[in-house]
């Protein structure tokens, strides 16, 4: 009798295991979603920052939109460069495309040398939080913070802080762009890493204004402009402004540049 009581539960339990296994492996089979091997295959070769610089949310939507249209084009993954646009060219089988580098760039070079500070910050140590007061502390209010929120999310130890303003190693950089996107005063942005002449200036005042804050600030003076021979480089408001399409690297405007706020 006794062994009849503990029999009958433990049959009953073990009916009960196997008809749920069989039902979730039908259920598996049923409802499964078919995966698209080529998009794994996409997935593993990516670097897996999801940074973006691609032009869509993530890697996996990256590897999705190659797959699913032709027009998508291989050479998007900035991190990955050729190694990467060469594998995924394999797996859709389509002709590779080179990709050129792109690095990220501080367009500032209000160092503590050149520039100080409006006020005595003692707040969070963020970029972001200090922004918040009167545009950050610097005298400069378009200036660098040198509270390194870009460090904080590059992940290629790219970015240090060298005398109080971000500075960018372009050989550990592969041109993500997560520091420019957080980046509360917008003076980092991207450019090809063949591109050598930059303007290290986000200042858009008047000269006299720009003068009296940094003293390698962009006057605005137009030399710059009057000497390319290229119609590459113009002054709007108030700061000179490059056109890649046209630059050719010849650094002269950085040589006519009074205040030394271009360089080549």
């Amino acid at each position: 009798m006794l062994i009849k009581e503990i029999l009958t539960p433990a049959l009953i339990f073990i009916g009960l295991g196997i008809f749920a296994g069989l039902l979730l492996s039908i259920c598996s089979k049923v409802f499964a979603v078919e995966v698209n091997e080529k998009v794994e295959k996409i997935k593993e070769v990516l670097p897996g920052a999801n940074c973006g610089a691609c032009g869509f949310s993530g890697c996996e939507d990256y590897a999705n939109k190659l797959c699913e249209n032709s027009d998508v084009k291989t050479n998007l993954c900035i991190p990955g460069g050729n190694d990467v646009s060469m594998k995924i060219s394999e797996i859709l089988g389509t002709t590779f495309e080179e990709s050129e580098p792109i690095v990220s760039e501080v367009y500032c070079n209000g160092t503590n040398k050149v520039t100080g500070k409006f006020f005595d910050y003692q707040g969070f140590e963020s970029c972001s939080a200090c922004n918040l007061y009167y545009s950050g502390d610097g005298n400069c209010s378009y200036g660098c913070l040198g509270l390194g929120d870009c460090i904080k999310v590059c992940e290629y130890g790219a970015i240090s802080i060298v005398d109080a303003i971000a500075t960018i190693d372009h050989n550990k950089c592969v041109g993500c762009g997560l520091c420019k996107d957080v980046c509360p005063k917008g003076i980092i942005g991207l450019h090809k890493k063949a591109q050598k002449v930059i303007v290290k200036c986000s200042n858009c005042d008047m000269g006299k204004f720009t003068r009296s804050a940094c003293s390698v600030g962009c006057i605005g003076c137009k030399k710059c402009e009057k000497t390319c021979n290229y119609d590459a480089i113009h002054v709007e408001n108030n700061k000179a402004h490059i056109d890649y399409d046209k630059c050719t690297n010849c650094g002269e405007c950085a040589k006519a540049c009074p205040v030394n706020c271009i360089i080549s």
